[in-house]
């Protein structure tokens, strides 16, 4: 009798630890525990950005990834280290139940509070229509991320000549620049803010990241190890 509740006890043990795909993140890291020097400001676990309040699923002012994205995000680091450039980072993985927030914001469309500061030339209503929000992100992949450079020499964020999520043709990677030649071929952004995204840029994409072509701070891993699976667990030290 004491065998067969101990088994069933085993059993039950068993089925407890075995997690959905999409609840299991034993195979993410902290980014800072790959990439120590890694600055973090997670804008979604505050309240400036361009929802207005902290997003769903966000418990830690932490960033994770897939073990594969972070040791090439080092490698990323490690280059830009040599020029005088730490990496900050807004975003990296993101839970279904943060989009599912975006989603619910972006139909509410009385709910304008930070327009002013992040989408001022934008009706909420073109949001969906151009892509600004979606029901799926490759974030929550665990291979995407949103990052800019810090200059070690000034103490300060490098000038990219806009804001991260600000939601405009302005945020294009191509804006005012050709992406092949990194050519700067004039507008509102200075040559040098054009070259200050450049720089991120060909750091990501030597070591196996791809661009988004909307805006300069998104890169996803090319060979990405869960194409097809989007998670659920919340953001929060592992």
């Amino acid at each position: 009798m004491l065998c067969s509740l101990l088994a069933l006890a085993c059993s039950c043990a068993d089925k407890e630890i075995q997690l959905a795909p999409e609840d299991d993140a034993s195979q993410f890291v902290n980014i800072t525990d790959v990439v120590p020097d890694a600055i973090l400001e997670i804008r979604y676990f505050g309240t400036y950005n361009f929802v207005g309040t902290r997003i769903d699923g966000y418990l830690q002012p932490t960033a994770l990834l897939t073990r594969e994205a972070a040791d090439s995000l080092k490698a990323v680091s490690d280059d830009l280290k040599a020029m005088g450039y730490r990496l900050k980072i807004y975003d990296a993985y993101r839970p279904q139940m943060g989009v599912d927030h975006f989603v619910r914001w972006g139909k509410d469309l009385a709910d304008t509070l930070m327009k002013p500061y992040f989408y001022p030339n934008e009706s909420k209503d073109s949001l969906f229509i151009k892509d600004y929000i979606a029901t799926k992100s490759g974030h929550s992949r665990g291979s995407t991320l949103d990052l800019t450079l810090f200059d070690m020499r000034s103490e300060k964020e490098v000038d990219m000549g806009g804001t991260f999520d600000w939601f405009g043709r302005e945020s294009h990677p191509d804006y005012c620049g050709n992406l092949e030649t990194g050519e700067y071929t004039g507008g509102s952004l200075t040559a040098q803010q054009f070259e200050n995204r450049m720089i991120l840029r060909r750091a990501m994409l030597a070591h196996g990241f791809k661009p988004y072509d909307c805006e300069w701070w998104h890169f996803t891993l090319k060979d990405e190890p869960f194409p097809d699976t989007y998670f659920a667990f919340p953001v929060k030290e592992l």
